[in-house]
């Protein structure tokens, strides 16, 4: 038995029991519980591995009284009959607590697959099964894909991240890879199982058959009054199969190459609130930088680089990872935290100071309803920002040339450009779309919860009454 993670997991129910009644971060009525887990498997999620072009992980989960389950795979076809060429495989089971009860997460890996094939899977509960869901495998070698990437969605996820979801799926239906920078719930103050619940249910079948590339923000941490705080059990469960990172932190920190891109998530939580965590991620990220062949490099972590919202800053990353980032003409780094819009153009400073081109572009992102306001220094300095805009990001990848698009979800470009790639590096092209005036905060003063936030992610509850 692994005792660390039975802990880990008890001590994410003490901590539920004895905070406060959850705020109104969810739609859920009081006394009501329907995200408790069931006979029925849900939450199923695909995870990618190491080599996607030939292997993947799925993970999902059940009631208690499931215990190892099965997941059943085949070759897509035109008919129904997948049943009758088969590859079966048994979970291994993690038992996670939470305010919702005892539940059981499972998780398959299915290996030796073709690469750049369909495949159909299902997966079992007590005495039924999920509906046959489907992904294809990444090619062998570099071939044009997309992917969509989020900012911090944490509150209201039914209610307002749901649509930022949809849409964004419907303006990249093939989308191959989705990647969360990071307060995904808002589980800081306690173990919310609810959010998660909230969380699934915005992602819909998404989830289920295009791989989630998922890292952690500081609101999937539990705080323990002075203490470090501890990641929420749930997270490990659902999202952590690839484990190519530096011990202790395999479960948050790896990378995967899917078709010539490099994904590699770093967890700035433990970097921040441990830096001997900061240094021991660098060792680890030279190595992942200087052994990469692919065409492009994109790194995603939850605390920004260069801050956005006012009143922040975090020079340990800047100490340990920005130099990095740098040498190894890193092409994208992909964050949340600051609850506002902010991208940088890619102008390396260095270690001498002096900009030059084809460093990495920095961009923070939010997909929820919390909203901050942007610094006096992000508003002078920084190449596009935003207030109060949910937004979606859309990559397409080509060989030698990146498009970047940003949307909010009504359907409007906020901001876009491209980065073109040669022998001397990256070229950055702004676009020529006519892209909308910069968004301000559209609340007064007077009606703020409060004055340094647009909007603070709690006016959004079952109590609060649509002023007409």
């Amino acid at each position: 038995m692994n005792y660390f993670l039975l802990t880990l997991t008890l001590l994410g129910l003490i901590v539920s029991c004895v905070t406060s009644a959850e705020p109104h971060y969810t739609l859920v009525p009081a006394g009501a519980d329907p995200y408790r887990a069931s006979v029925s498997p849900d939450r199923i999620v695909l995870i990618p591995t190491t080599t996607p072009a030939s292997s993947q992980s799925i993970h999902w989960r059940t009631h208690a009284d499931v215990g190892v389950a099965k997941a059943q795979l085949a070759r897509a076809i035109d008919g129904p009959g997948m049943h009758r060429a088969m590859k079966t495989e048994l979970s291994q089971v993690t038992a996670v607590y939470s305010d919702n009860g005892k539940a059981h997460q499972h998780k398959v890996t299915f290996d030796q697959l073709e690469p750049d094939t369909l495949y159909a899977y299902r997966v079992q509960g007590l005495g039924t099964w999920s509906e046959w869901f489907q992904f294809k495998t990444a090619t062998a070698e570099f071939s044009p894909f997309s992917f969509i990437y989020f900012g911090d969605a944490q509150n209201q996820m039914k209610a307002h991240v749901s649509r930022v979801f949809r849409e964004a799926l419907l303006q990249r239906p093939r989308a191959s890879v989705m990647v969360h920078a990071g307060d995904l719930v808002n589980s800081r103050a306690g173990n919310h199982d609810n959010e998660w619940g909230e969380w699934f249910h915005a992602l819909g079948w998404q989830g289920s058959m295009v791989n989630q590339i998922v890292t952690p923000g500081n609101h999937e941490y539990i705080e323990h009054g002075t203490g470090p705080r501890t990641l929420v059990p749930q997270f490990s469960a659902q999202f952590s199969s690839i484990r190519n990172g530096p011990e202790p932190l395999q479960d948050t920190v790896f990378y995967t190459d899917y078709q010539g891109v490099r994904f590699i998530s770093l967890n700035s939580m433990e970097a921040l609130q441990n830096e001997e965590l900061a240094k021991l991620q660098a060792v680890w990220l030279e190595q992942v930088l200087s052994t990469n062949s692919g065409h492009w490099t994109v790194v995603t972590y939850h605390h920004p680089m260069f801050s956005v919202s006012t009143g922040r800053d975090n020079p340990i990353l800047r100490q340990y990872w920005l130099p990095l980032f740098e040498k190894h003409n890193v092409d994208l780094v992909l964050q949340g935290h600051d609850h506002v819009y902010g991208r940088s153009q890619n102008l390396a400073t260095g270690l001498s100071g002096q900009p030059q081109q084809g460093g990495p572009v920095y961009v923070v992102s939010v997909a929820g309803p919390k909203m901050y306001l942007n610094s006096e220094q992000a508003t002078k300095k920084m190449q596009r920002v935003g207030e109060d805009t949910q937004l979606f990001q859309l990559i397409d990848v080509q060989s030698n040339r990146l498009v970047y698009q940003a949307f909010t979800p009504a359907g409007t470009l906020y901001d876009a450009f491209e980065l073109h790639k040669d022998a001397q590096g990256n070229k950055y092209i702004q676009s020529s779309q006519v892209l909308p005036e910069v968004r301000v905060c559209s609340v007064l003063l007077a009606e703020r919860v409060r004055a340094n936030r647009c909007w603070n992610g709690t006016e959004f509850g079952l109590d609060q009454e649509i002023q007409q």
